[in-house]
């Protein structure tokens, strides 16, 4: 007997615990065993709250970010330093009409066209007020004509066209800079409010 017991096989480990677990699974019966779950495709409940908050905060905060960005410089601005096409030799104009030549602090006859410089006021010239106003709007000329001199310059469209002395309106640059502007600068002009007032 003894012998006989000796010779059978032993069952290894690895059967051991494959029969155990088919007993086992015997014994809870085929319905208690689960199926086994499927992954369902499509969005998650975590994932879809996460959309909805970065959904939020974009349409809080976007449209302040689209107005920053449509207001940062650009590097386009720097070849309009390079557009100032227009030149001439500007002399005095003493009497009349003229050709290139300055009247007074804000007004210049340009290829036979008049203008008057939209973004300032200076002292009259022609029928001054007093000494002072007259004595100020000769300096406000004569730097005119020397600014007017000193290089290409830009004419650039302001809010009319026209005055109602038929002079077109228009604001001179160089360099993007208003000419009127260094004019203010100086203490030889004022910036143009829509009315004169005295300089006396």
């Amino acid at each position: 007997m003894a012998s006989e017991w000796n010779r059978r096989p032993r069952p290894s480990r690895r059967n051991k615990v494959q029969q155990a677990w088919v007993a086992e699974a015997q014994r809870a019966g085929a319905a208690r065993l689960r199926p086994v779950r499927q992954r369902r495709s499509g969005i998650t409940g975590p994932a879809l709250v996460y959309m909805l908050c970065l959904g939020l905060l974009l349409g809080w905060y976007g449209p302040g970010w689209v107005d920053r960005l449509d207001q940062a410089p650009t590097m386009t601005s720097a070849p309009a330093l390079l557009t100032d096409s227009l030149s001439a030799d500007f002399t005095f104009c003493h009497s009349g009409g003229g050709t290139n030549c300055v009247v007074d602090g804000d007004t210049f006859w340009f290829r036979g066209d008049k203008y008057r410089i939209a973004d300032i006021d200076t002292p009259e010239t022609h029928g001054p007020r007093c000494a002072a106003e007259g004595e100020l709007g000769a300096r406000a000329t004569q730097r005119l004509q020397a600014l007017m001199n000193d290089g290409a310059f830009s004419l650039e469209s302001g809010d009319r066209d026209i005055d109602r002395y038929g002079r077109a309106l228009r604001i001179v640059t160089r360099g993007g800079q208003s000419i009127g502007d260094q004019l203010v600068a100086e203490g030889l002009a004022r910036r143009w409010d829509g009315g004169r007032h005295p300089w006396c």
